[in-house]
């Protein structure tokens, strides 16, 4: 019997392992796993390259749970190790068997799992006490029996081990009791074990005894794991069930994927793996476990920021890569140059099969945009890469549901929807119905209407208007059409100013309230057969509003109230009738007032010309100045008050406000109940 101290450089280790070596104290079982598949495909290493003799047609990983006896049993019928193998492996923390073995057979032993020697002392943040009773496949060896209580201290014997591999036997203590319950290890060997090269044992399958009315264990091995998962297979030799069977095994219950990619490469690094396209929810679903991260066939994290792009995320399925710096728990990924080439490759080759896809399977594509959309200009807004391959593949859908690659959208507009600078315009709607008026207006005219209802459209719209000069995208209803597509410069409304300052107050004063919009009097001279009243909102200030949602700091735009222009067509015969009305009516009342603010604004103006070369107004004359502009701001307010008395009873500009309200979704509430008996009232 031998005995010792385990070569630490302090005597805290262990309570430093128990606390701080995994994150997570379930990761022991795959760290005890790990090894024993290590043990396993070193012997067939060895097999391989003649230096091992002995049968390897049943190499397996066991484990075994006895509630009574309170151990956990994690066996193997792999390589073994010996006591001199033991005293420089086990009693030397952190000197990685894997790693010397890796080093010797480094062209033969791409399998080995571990890199760093401390996954078997994970078996003490849930044990009080652990055993190894391991025998080498070495001629003449002898069994060896290794025990430690969670102290530097260790006791190691001679054992009348018979089979070949190494047994590891945990004592649980009292607060981890649950890793006694099959259940929970079932879960574990599930989420960690599930894809291992090497089979995985757990216990006997059970059948259904009728006579007995109870599920029975079978003679046969109940393994856990497929050891050979579909990544690992040839994409050749794959059909699409497989993938579809492959997906529906990951992730149970969900719609069939639209698409996958086989990742396959081994040069710079080695990568393989499956993603596939979920169906996306219309909202943006980033959720950080879509992708599982595998290391060699052993599961180590859904967490993969940083393997892949952050647009990925909305992507499922399986990477695995030995090349991967992992820290020694493998669940968090270190800033490495090999992580950065992995993502930039799978990228890449995600922008490869779309637009491989696009271009040989065009109507499968366009039927499918609309569940990918959302990933496509996600990825295009955060990735300068895969934007510049996506411009080739993305599309864009009219009103009509045709859809255009981006170049032959603009081909398609170019002609008619050039303004009289050069700005091509791409008119846009985003709601077919709410906007139907101004969708008609403009195909009447010739115009092309794209449908931009996405979540990520108005970035989208704004990262192509930055990569095409003289480009600009416009909502159908973001100003009267002829200013949208300006083929030539506007003619000016025949209105005097006096016939603006009523029309203005006459029209503003009976706009019903509505909450955080204001609203702004414009006149247009426009075909007499138009709207008469065609209310429109900026495209500037409402793309502010909606970047706000996406980009910290735009805040204030979105708490401002939202901006409305009332439109009249000053050639309209109703806006007309109804100016000319308001001006016979009011001229008397109004006249007298306008001639004494003519006055008022004069002497406002001789008083401000005194102050020369910006040295300010005289001090004597500051009073004076403060009188006339009072009197203006009493004579306007009383030139509105009359305008918007006489308004209140001209159901005529109520009802074209109204019309117009209505045609942009607005009128609502007891406005809308207003108009409808108003509506009625004037058909008697």
């Amino acid at each position: 019997m031998a005995k010792g101290s385990i070569g630490v450089t302090t005597t805290n280790i262990f309570p430093v392992i128990k606390q701080f070596l995994y994150s997570d104290h379930e990761i022991f079982l795959r760290e005890l796993i790990s090894n024993a598949v290590d043990a396993i495909q070193k012997l067939k290493t060895l097999a391989n390259n003649n230096a091992f003799n002995g049968k390897t047609d049943d190499l397996k990983v066991t484990v075994k749970v006895d509630k009574d006896a309170k151990t956990l049993t994690v066996s193997d019928n792999g390589i073994g190790m010996t006591a001199d193998e033991i005293d420089k492996y086990i009693n030397q923390i952190a000197f990685s068997g894997a790693e010397e073995f890796l080093n010797k057979y480094k062209d033969n032993a791409s399998a080995i799992i571990g890199h760093f020697g401390l996954g078997f002392y994970s078996a003490f943040m849930v044990s009080d006490k652990v055993e190894i009773h391991t025998l080498s496949y070495k001629d003449g060896a002898k069994g060896v029996c290794w025990t430690c209580d969670g102290s530097p201290e260790y006791e190691m014997t001679d054992c009348d081990k018979k089979e070949r591999g190494t047994d590891i036997i945990l004592h649980i203590t009292d607060d981890d009791k649950e890793y006694l319950e099959q259940s929970r290890i079932s879960t574990l060997l599930h989420k960690y074990c599930r894809f291992m090269p090497v089979p995985i044992v757990f216990g006997k399958k059970q059948e259904w005894n009728k006579e007995h009315n109870k599920w029975e264990d079978t003679d046969n091995d109940n393994v856990i794991n497929d050891v050979e998962p579909l990544w690992t297979k040839k994409p050749a030799d794959l059909k699409d069930d497989d993938y579809l069977k492959f997906y529906h095994a990951l992730y149970p219950g969900q719609e069939d994927p639209l698409f996958w990619i086989h990742l396959n490469v081994d040069y710079p690094f080695t990568l393989t793996g499956i993603l596939y396209f979920p169906k996306i929810k219309t909202n943006l679903d980033i959720r950080k476990d879509r992708i599982q991260l595998y290391c060699n066939q052993v599961f180590v994290t859904d967490s993969v920021e940083g393997v892949v792009p952050e647009f990925m995320m909305l992507l499922q399925g399986v990477i695995d890569s030995p090349d991967i710096p992992l820290n020694v728990s493998r669940s968090y990924l270190q800033a490495d140059r090999n992580v950065k080439k992995i993502s930039t490759y799978i990228t890449k080759k995600v922008a490869e099969r779309l637009e491989e896809i696009s271009s040989k399977d065009a109507e499968n594509f366009e039927k499918k945009w609309r569940d990918i959309k959302i990933f496509i200009e996600y990825g295009m807004l955060s990735d300068e890469k895969f934007c510049d391959r996506a411009m080739k593949f993305a599309l864009l859908e009219n009103i009509s549901g045709k859809y255009y690659k981006l170049d032959d959208y603009k081909k398609l507009i170019e002609a008619n929807q050039t303004d009289k600078d050069g700005n091509l315009i791409y008119l846009y709607a985003t709601d077919k119905e709410g906007q139907y008026s101004f969708i008609k207006a403009a195909t009447d005219k010739g115009y092309d209407v794209l449908m931009m209802d996405g979540e990520l459209d108005t970035p989208f719209m704004s990262m192509l208007e930055q990569k095409n000069e003289k480009s600009r995208f416009v909502r159908i209803d973001a100003d009267v059409l002829d200013n949208l597509v300006k083929k030539e410069d506007a003619k000016q409304p025949e209105l005097t100013d006096e016939q603006k300052n009523i029309a203005s107050t006459l029209f503003k004063s009976q706009i019903p309230a509505l909450d955080k919009c204001e609203f702004y009097v414009t006149y247009a001279s426009l075909n007499p057969n138009d709207q008469p009243v065609i209310i429109t909102q900026s495209e500037y200030m409402r793309r502010m509003k909606e970047m706000a949602k996406f980009q910290p700091g735009m805040n204030f735009y979105g708490d401002m109230p939202t901006a409305y222009n009332l439109t009249l067509n000053t050639n309209h015969p109703v806006v007309k009738k109804v100016i000319d009305d308001a001006e016979s009516a009011l001229t008397g009342e109004l006249k007298p007032i306008e001639q004494q603010l003519h006055d008022t604004s004069s002497k406002i103006k001789a008083i401000r010309d005194l102050n020369k070369d910006n040295k300010g107004i005289p001090d004597d004359k500051k009073p004076e100045l403060e009188k006339e502009e009072k009197t203006a701001s009493e004579l306007r307010d009383k030139q509105q008050a009359i305008i918007t008395k006489y308004a209140s009873g001209q159901d005529t500009v109520k009802q074209l406000i109204d019309i117009a309200l209505l045609g942009n979704g607005l009128l609502k509430g007891e406005a809308l109940s207003k108009f409808l008996k108003r509506s009625v009232d004037m058909l008697k």
